[in-house]
């Protein structure tokens, strides 16, 4: 350690040290103090990188300092005059805490992202001036023409390269991403005389030696423990919807300092946030479709302390830098136990103690497996598009209309097969390369086995059958797991509420869920490409709806999963009553917005639900001293649930007619359903009694799908 109050001691020992470990010194005392040390390992491969230039992969705690070795390499290698370090970074929150660590670290560093457009011409101006040390780039950038243009160019200028979170670019990595591989690729295929650092927290010994793979036969690999000695971890396991909401609301007034509290759902962290809010914390929530802008300022007031807590998706999370995050709650259980270490890693970076408590959650496996499957190409489905593609390019709406598969699988599928090289982007088209493109069923099927056996692994987790944070160890592969007599498990003791709520707060969960409206926005264009037998451009169908409840709602998932799960019969009487408490909210905005109170009400046919919808039909018109007006049948089957936009409403204009025989009010109408997924149902039938001389029609739907 050098001693401040001995400086000829100090020209010594700085004499003494080669390039690798100095420049290491001099920025962890720029990012962590002066009196910071380097770790073995950490000035092992730095100087791997700098005087070897090695292919390096640092599988590492969070809170290592992994960072520190590509910026200790960079500066090395800048002061050598090599060219800037090109960073690839799965996260925009990622990127923006990479960039502040640089100018600690006393480096100039920029992003390349989707955010920036406007920025790119200056930033790779700055590197042809030799005025940038580090780029930061986004895995996605490889898939725009404008980008890819550039990284030739960019690569032979390189000094060296860094795939961060390098888990993302292995089948087996728990967050997989197609991007990312494809870029690494480009990569890791440069000269020998570029080093290559990958780098991640959260890798067990099929993902380690997979990555090693990938960056080439030589690689070196730096592992060490994986235990994080400041986290308690806790398992709440048998908790109901509406208990673990009270359950975060508890621990919120009884945790010190600020936290994470994890969501596996979009929606979920919508209405877990406005819970939290209700009860008088300062919350917000967080997730993908949040605007930049919105991010970084809830990322920057959670780093202030601003915020009591971000209800988040796993979009906060891979090198979020807040090193005193004091908790991290789980409300639902990551599909695996690596995704669970990477998430927790966020809290007690530097603080002795910090909480991690996971509640599981009954609809767990049923999220495991949609995820799981998102990310696997059916055959039969790869061939369509395949096939559509062989006739001539297509853009993403020609594709959807010619294949009948949905947008969201469709782009999933097309982004697997562009890093296939089967097929490429050529502006807003999609073309096919030439290559031939083969369904590896033993990849995708030893995949669904490590996806199965994670998520038996995450089952045994969140049944606390033995110490939490050793389970951890071994799940990654740890070389050396031990207990950690600090958790749930080996302590016997629950943190915050213990193993129920107060009664109070669960009940407040109830009356706050129950009384949410489900806002349904009506479909505003036709499907393009003639599916629709001639209709297209705006819609004049629908209006502004309502649903009860939306996805895995608390406060109707009791009610409506065994509803749904039943024959078809008539709707609870608790059911019935929230619909009608939706409707007294719903009717004060009919007269501003210009629609009207409804005129009468109509059922929707349906094939597995009728009983249902005529009981909430009925009893609304009842109540509402309205007229009940059966004016829709089905003349064959509806399309199945998968089909694309206009595939579905092609089928849908031919299985439903209004009755010949009865009149349709003029005026506004209730348009009644049991659900609402993609809306063409309820849009198709809308038209219908539009045409037919309804002056408004309004769906109130019992569930709306995600």
């Amino acid at each position: 350690m050098l001693n401040p109050d001995r400086p000829a001691e100090n020209a010594a020992h700085n004499a003494a040290m080669g390039p690798a470990e100095h420049h290491l010194r001099q920025v962890l005392a720029a990012m962590a103090g002066p009196a910071a040390q380097p770790r073995a390992d950490q000035t092992a491969a730095v100087a791997a990188l700098v005087e070897q230039r090695a292919r390096v992969l640092v599988v590492q705690a969070t809170g290592w300092g992994k960072s520190a070795v590509y910026w200790a390499a960079t500066a090395a290698l800048r002061a050598e005059g090599k060219g800037p370090t090109l960073i690839v970074s799965p996260l925009l929150a990622l990127m923006r805490d990479q960039v502040g660590a640089a100018s600690r670290a006393g480096l100039r560093a920029a992003t390349v992202n989707s955010t920036n457009l406007d920025d790119w011409d200056a930033v790779f101006d700055d590197i042809a001036g030799n005025r940038l040390d580090a780029l930061l780039v986004s895995p996605e950038r490889l898939g725009n023409a404008g980008f890819a243009r550039r990284l030739p160019g960019l690569v032979a200028a390189t000094g060296l390269v860094v795939i961060d979170e390098a888990h993302c670019i292995s089948d087996w990595g728990f967050d997989f991403r197609p991007d990312y591989q494809r870029l690494a690729k480009t990569l890791v295929g440069i000269g020998a005389e570029t080093p290559v650092l990958a780098t991640t927290a959260t890798a067990n010994q099929r993902v380690t030696l997979d990555v090693a793979r990938q960056l080439g036969p030589q690689t070196l690999t730096f592992r060490g423990s994986l235990a994080r000695a400041s986290l308690r971890l806790a398992v709440v396991p048998g908790l109901g919807a509406l208990e673990r909401y009270a359950w975060v609301a508890d621990a919120l007034d009884q945790f010190p300092g600020s936290g994470i509290v994890y969501a596996l759902t979009v929606a979920e962290t919508e209405r877990l946030a406005g819970f939290l809010r209700a009860s008088g914390f300062e919350v917000a929530a967080y997730h993908g479709g949040l605007d930049t802008g919105v991010r970084e300022g809830i990322e920057d007031a959670l780093r202030r302390n601003a915020l009591k807590a971000v209800v988040a998706t796993s979009a906060l999370g891979m090198g979020y830098d807040k090193p005193d995050l004091a908790f991290c709650i789980h409300v639902g259980s990551p599909a695996s136990p690596v995704a669970y270490y990477q998430q927790v890693g966020r809290a007690g970076r530097a603080l002795e103690d910090a909480v991690a408590v996971l509640l599981p959650a009954e609809t767990d496996e049923r999220i495991w497996d949609y995820f799981a499957t998102a990310g696997v190409p059916d055959p039969e489905r790869v061939g369509k598009i395949l096939g559509a593609l062989a006739k001539r390019a297509q853009t993403l709406v020609e594709l959807e209309n010619a294949t009948g598969i949905r947008r969201g699988r469709l782009e999933g599928l097309l982004k697997i097969l562009a890093v296939d090289e089967a097929v490429r982007r050529e502006g807003s088209d999609w073309a096919l390369t030439g290559k031939p493109w083969a369904y590896d069923a033993e990849r995708w099927q030893a995949l669904a086995q490590v996806r199965a056996r994670e998520a038996g692994l995450m089952r045994s987790f969140a049944g606390g059958t033995g110490c939490l944070m050793r389970f951890l160890q071994e799940a990654l592969d740890d070389p050396n797991p031990s207990d950690c007599g600090r958790c749930s498990v080996c302590t016997g003791q629950l943190p915050g509420p213990g193993a129920r709520p107060g009664a109070e707060r669960v009940e407040a969960a109830r009356v706050f869920a129950r009384g949410q409206d489900v806002v349904i926005e009506p479909r505003k264009l036709w499907p393009s490409g003639g599916g629709s037998k001639g209709r297209k451009g705006k819609i004049f169908g629908c209006s502004e709806g309502r649903a009860l409840a939306f996805a895995d709602d608390p406060g109707w998932a009791e009610v409506l999963r065994p509803l749904f799960a039943a024959p078809d019969g008539p709707a609870p009487e608790s059911l019935l009553q929230g619909l009608i408490e939706v409707l007294g909210r719903w009717r004060r905005a009919w007269g501003s917005t210009g629609v009207g109170r409804p005129v009468a009400v109509v059922p929707m046919p349906s094939v597995q639900h009728a009983q249902l919808i005529h009981s909430v039909a009925s009893h609304v018109a009842t109540l509402g001293r309205l007229p009940l007006v059966d004016a829709l049948r089905l003349v064959r089957p509806p399309p199945g649930a998968d089909a694309a936009s206009g595939a579905r409403v092609a089928a849908l204009l031919d299985a439903l007619e209004l009755r010949p025989e009865v009149a349709i009010p003029a005026g506004p109408l209730l348009l009644v359903d049991a659900q609402y997924r993609s809306g063409w149902s309820a849009t198709v039938a809308a038209t219908l009694l539009r045409e037919a001389g309804a002056t408004a029609v309004l769906p109130l739907v019992v569930h709306q799908l995600p």
